[in-house]
């Protein structure tokens, strides 16, 4: 069957069709994409090299053909529409995602240390529920970790709800471990917290 280049209908992926191009030109190939917004057509034909791993594409613009002739209809049902987004999910990972922004911003504006950033960050990679109250780091709204950050810095939030001994020692040994590490880090690039000595022989005059 016959269809004008003016025609609106979708052209389905996998379709071999004939393009007559203004120029009297005779196009054939089998459809990999059709935009109908710009009129363009994409077909992929055998190579004109005669290489079998290769195939020629060729973007045609509708506008400049006079007629189009499906020669075989794609084999199978179309192609799956893709899932829906889940709009609500997406735009409330968004806000909470700002708004951890602006806490860590008034986090570092109350004199947060880098190190207390780093802490806040290590922390969030296993538990979600982490925010900053000033600076301070608030763990699942029950424990509280206060400058300098360390270990024994770990206390139960009072205005909280009521804490588990278990989670509080979890959250001490999460703390104990980034410290660890973060030891064990500059070890291993050399650095050292002890000053250097050079001793020096004066220069006799």
């Amino acid at each position: 069957r016959s269809k004008m280049a003016e025609s609106n209908e979708c052209f389905n992926i996998g379709s071999t069709v004939s393009c007559l191009t203004c120029f009297d030109e005779e196009l054939q190939g089998e459809v990999v994409a059709f935009d109908p917004h710009v009129k363009l057509l994409t077909l992929k034909a055998a190579a004109s090299s005669g290489r079998a791993s290769l195939c020629d594409i060729r973007m045609v613009n509708l506008s400049y053909v006079s007629q189009v002739n499906v020669l075989r209809e794609a084999a199978g049902s179309p192609l799956p529409s893709l899932p829906s987004l889940n709009l609500a999910k997406l735009n409330s990972r968004a806000k909470r995602s700002i708004e951890e922004k602006q806490r860590l911003i008034q986090a570092m504006q109350s004199g947060v240390s880098p190190e207390g950033q780093k802490l806040f960050i290590a922390i969030c990679k296993t538990i979600e529920e982490v925010t900053w109250a000033g600076a301070n780091i608030l763990v699942m709204g029950q424990v509280l970790i206060s400058p300098p950050y360390l270990p024994e810095n770990v206390r139960e939030h009072k205005e909280g709800k009521e804490t588990n001994t278990k989670t509080l020692s979890y959250i001490r040994k999460i703390v104990d471990k980034f410290h660890k590490d973060q030891q064990s880090l500059s070890l291993n690039n050399g650095t050292s917290a002890a000053p250097v000595v050079a001793e020096v022989q004066p220069v006799s005059q």
